[in-house]
């Protein structure tokens, strides 16, 4: 045990994001749920009061151009697409995941050619969290086209020309599986049809490579990894070559060409926009812009993130192993760093009681159903003294 709590010491005296946990409101709890929800950046606080009580307060309307809330979707959305690995002009903020996949499932199918072209099947990772999977299927009845669930290794080989579209998840959400992002779209690709990536479980934790690996369309959410607070707003990333193609189920006054010529008409915005629907929600989106500041500090980057994620999570399995008696719980994330995520899932058969002792011992993670642990790793602020202090909990908790 001591050499392992020195052995974290000396990771934690060399890492070179090791200053940036300043920059995030914590206590002394090891919080290993940023997964789910991330920590409060200290930056935020003070933008939301002074949206608030100056931008709200004061200039009321006028803040729609003088504090620039017309333009934060799109602006904020550029400050997220090096995150995602996009240039910018292609990702905008607003929504939630859910109606931003239904629109990016339903366009995805509309730039195939949907059924009338042939293409009437969606392919859809079998193992998705449930509402992909309810989106897909709703897309599917409104297009036409029916839904063919799979595991993401399975879609090359069936993929086919009936194919219109692959909603696929670049990490699973219960396992933290990293799926191969850059062979799986040159497959679809290569099939003629549309890729949708879920980015819900990778964004702002490792490298996505939208641009570089041909993806179409993508989605995700922004208060995991990105800090962004509880329902912060969702994005949508459309290819700068499908923009002028992409065609919004959910056409709205936002996304028109003239917003304010009240036109009964609709005719689509140019460019990114066009995947805007109504009225942005501004108290939560200007919360997101504060809390994505901190990576424009120079010591952060998304490699540095990812460097540290998979030496965070190597350490913690490390513990595990050491601590926790043999056969009690049963490592569920792949060891290959290719075919993981930034977090650790363990199976074991009381998961659910486990979980609540571990919380109330000051080790929060979270449970999924049937029999999975769930420990999610934010490097910006997560130190390895607090992932061998987890693992020691966790042995104790575990009996």
């Amino acid at each position: 045990m001591s050499d392992l709590i020195e052995r974290a010491r000396e990771l934690d005296s060399t890492d070179p994001l090791a200053g940036v946990r300043a920059d995030f409101v914590l206590d002394e709890v090891v919080y290993l749920d940023g997964n789910s929800l991330g920590a409060l950046p200290a930056s935020v606080p003070g933008a939301v009061e002074d949206v608030v009580r100056r931008q709200w307060g004061e200039l009321r309307i006028r803040s729609w151009t003088e504090s620039g809330w017309w333009t934060a979707p799109e602006r904020i959305g550029d400050l997220i697409a090096p995150l995602v690995g996009a240039a910018a002009g292609q990702i905008v903020v607003g929504d939630s995941t859910s109606v931003n996949v239904f629109k990016a499932l339903v366009g995805a199918v509309r730039l195939s050619g949907g059924p009338e072209a042939g293409r009437d099947e969606i392919l859809v990772d079998a193992s998705t969290f449930p509402t992909d999977g309810y989106i897909a299927a709703s897309a599917a009845r409104m297009t036409g086209c029916t839904v063919r669930p799979l595991a993401p290794g399975e879609v090359p080989d069936a993929l086919g020309e009936r194919t219109a579209a692959v909603l696929l998840n670049h990490v699973d959400y219960r396992t933290g599986r990293l799926h191969d992002l850059p062979a799986l779209t040159a497959a679809i690709r290569a099939a003629g049809a549309v890729s949708v990536w879920d980015l819900c479980h990778s964004a702002g934790a490792l490298p996505v490579g939208l641009d570089a690996h041909g993806v179409d369309l993508a989605v995700g959410c922004t208060y995991k990894f990105l800090n962004g607070g509880p329902g912060s707003p969702a994005y949508l990333y459309v290819r700068a070559g499908l923009q002028d193609r992409f065609d919004s189920p959910l056409p709205g006054w936002n996304s028109h060409a003239e917003p304010f010529g009240m036109r009964p008409e609709y005719a689509p915005a140019d460019g990114a926009v066009r995947g805007r629907v109504g009225t942005p929600d501004i108290l939560s989106m200007l919360a997101l812009e504060a809390a994505l500041e901190v990576w424009s500090r120079p010591d952060v980057s998304v490699d540095a993130v990812r460097a540290k994620s998979l030496a965070l999570t190597d350490f913690f399995l490390e513990c595990v192993a050491a601590y926790v008696p043999e056969g009690r719980v049963v490592t569920v994330t792949p060891d290959a760093h290719a075919e993981r995520g930034s977090q650790v899932a363990l199976a074991c058969a009381d998961a659910g009681e486990i979980m609540e002792r571990l919380i109330a011992a000051g080790v929060v993670g979270d449970f999924r159903a049937p029999d999975v642990l769930r420990f999610g790793f934010t490097p910006l602020y997560l130190s390895f003294a607090e992932v061998e202090r987890a693992a020691r909990v966790l042995a104790d908790t575990l009996g």
